[in-house]
């Protein structure tokens, strides 16, 4: 790896020197410019837009537009004076539980190995930092830009992430179009969070790739071979206007069917079967609820109650909670069945 930064940490009045390193990196394929009618490469110039001639490096200097077209400007040995000995340390402010910081303020993370003989002073901030279970806010300037970072523990590594100050957070509140009162249907919300139960599983980034990236990689590999391209348009897809439609369609799709059977699987399923069964008993209770409702809604008899076992053509629940049609009684029970209630 290539070291970005070098410096030191600093807690009290402990100092650990360390060297800095990239965490990620860009995959991203680059792409260069080119001029549609021969192919060759576009370049930039710095031009100076008053006297419309080309600019060399030694000839830039730095300016703050505060209006439009007028600038402050700034000589490089201005800046040089704002960066001090204290700028190429990482200063440990207040150590805090990683759970407390919203995951909007983090930026880019960092390796930080021990440089030169900060080994024991390494290893000391980063079995402490183990045990306390907390990560450690810190100021620190890379490039000219200050910015806070949270110092936290990654395997036997102390790792940085860069975190943004709370004034370039933007409030939620400026976000255009947020209900002001949140309310959902009571069914599909039912459905949305079965859903959301199906689709849960532990987090194993390996599984993730980036699909865009591999299919431009293939057009430009095939490309260099010299072969045709042809790209089917994927076809669009239309706006939901069946929400409890579309709930249904997406719990159909993700259904596993089932798997071998196994100590684990033995267990999950006896769950899944316990809360199956509630969740029939509950759809069956609905059902004949609402079986009764529509008996008496036909009926039109004021001041007559009757229950499932009432109706002309007795309703039963199956074992799946749907309403259908009673077998026929035998001989000697139809007596019964016709019996009502005034």
């Amino acid at each position: 790896m290539h070291t970005v930064w070098k410096g030191a940490i600093s807690f009290g009045l402990v100092h650990v020197p360390i060297k800095m390193f990239s965490a990620t990196e860009d995959k991203d394929i680059s792409m260069r410019m080119l001029h549609k009618t021969c192919g060759g490469p576009i370049s930039y110039v710095k031009q100076c837009q008053n006297c419309n001639v080309d600019v060399n490096a030694e000839d830039i200097v730095k300016g703050y537009e505060y209006e439009k077209g007028r600038f402050v400007r700034f000589e490089k040995e201005e800046l040089e004076q704002l960066t001090t000995d204290a700028t190429k340390t990482i200063q440990i402010l207040d150590f805090v539980d990683l759970e407390e910081i919203d995951p909007i303020y983090f930026q880019k993370t960092y390796y930080l190995s021990p440089d030169q003989a900060g080994g024991n002073a390494y290893n000391l901030l980063l079995e402490a930092m183990k045990q306390s279970g907390r990560i450690g806010i810190a100021k620190i300037s890379i490039r000219s830009k200050s910015s806070l970072a949270a110092i936290r523990v990654m395997d036997n590594c102390l790792a940085m992430e860069t975190i943004f100050y709370p004034d370039e957070i933007r409030p939620i509140s400026q976000v255009p179009g947020l209900p002001e009162a949140v309310s959902a249907n009571e069914k599909e919300l039912s459905m949305a969070s079965l859903l959301i139960e199906q689709l849960s599983s532990p987090f194993e980034p390996d599984k993730y790739t980036d699909d865009y990236r591999s299919r431009l990689m293939e057009m430009i590999q095939a490309k260099i071979a010299g072969e045709e391209i042809h790209v089917a348009p994927e076809q669009q897809r239309t706006n939901v206007v069946d929400l409890m439609a579309a709930l249904q369609a997406s719990l159909e799709a993700v259904s596993v069917p089932a798997a071998e059977p196994s100590a684990a699987a033995d267990k999950g399923a006896a769950k899944d079967k316990k809360r199956a069964k509630g969740d029939k008993k509950a759809a069956a209770e609905a059902a004949e609820e609402a079986a009764e409702a529509l008996i008496n809604a036909e009926e039109g008899i004021s001041g007559r109650r009757k229950t499932v076992a009432d109706a002309e053509e007795p309703l039963t629940i199956n074992a799946a909670g749907d309403i259908e049609p009673s077998p026929k009684p035998r001989k000697g029970g139809k007596k019964k069945a016709k019996e009502t209630v005034s």
